[in-house]
């Protein structure tokens, strides 16, 4: 199921593709993402102790953030991230995925969205069947705590947006 629109926001296409993201929010959506992830890497950890890939993703995340890595660098290391979920349980799967996406940020800022849904849904998976919604709300709550005051409104929006191609992680 794909997490991005078929008709793409120009809120997040940076300014340099067309768009009207400046490169200082687009930088603060890679910042959120990483944050998305790295809340709950440990998922990935628990199952997969010595893979580092998406480790490796949210480095080159910040490498990108710090001008230090290019943004093929980032694509090349999301898709690493991705390749690590493949095959495992679904909390530990779901965190590579929100390492993935935090990392393809750096190619299309509305990957952010990505990572936060796939945090959420990993953070769900891991709680018993009858505390995965209370899990679920609990990590969105979280991450919303965490947004950039300058992104806010925009990531909200896309929230709303974006939910329901986004398994409704962010849903009340």
């Amino acid at each position: 199921m794909p997490i991005l629109p078929t008709r793409r926001d120009p809120r997040l296409i940076t300014v340099r593709r067309g768009g009207t993201l400046p490169d200082e929010h687009h930088r603060l959506l890679m910042t959120w993402s990483i944050a998305c992830a790295d809340h709950v890497i440990h998922l990935f950890d628990r199952e997969v102790p010595h893979d580092p890939r998406p480790h490796d993703a949210l480095q080159t995340a910040r490498a990108w953030l710090r001008g230090d890595a290019a943004m093929k660098d980032a694509h090349r290391s999301a898709f690493a991230a991705n390749a690590a979920a493949k095959g495992l349980p679904d909390p530990a799967r779901l965190a590579a995925l929100s390492a993935g996406q935090a990392a393809a940020v750096a190619h299309v800022a509305a990957h952010d969205l990505g990572a936060a849904a796939y945090a959420i849904r990993a953070a769900s998976a891991a709680a018993a069947p009858e505390h995965a919604d209370a899990a679920r709300r609990a990590e969105r709550d979280w991450q919303r705590a965490q947004l950039p005051d300058a992104v806010r409104d925009l990531v909200l929006e896309d929230q709303s947006a974006r939910s329901g191609i986004c398994w409704h992680a962010f849903d009340d």
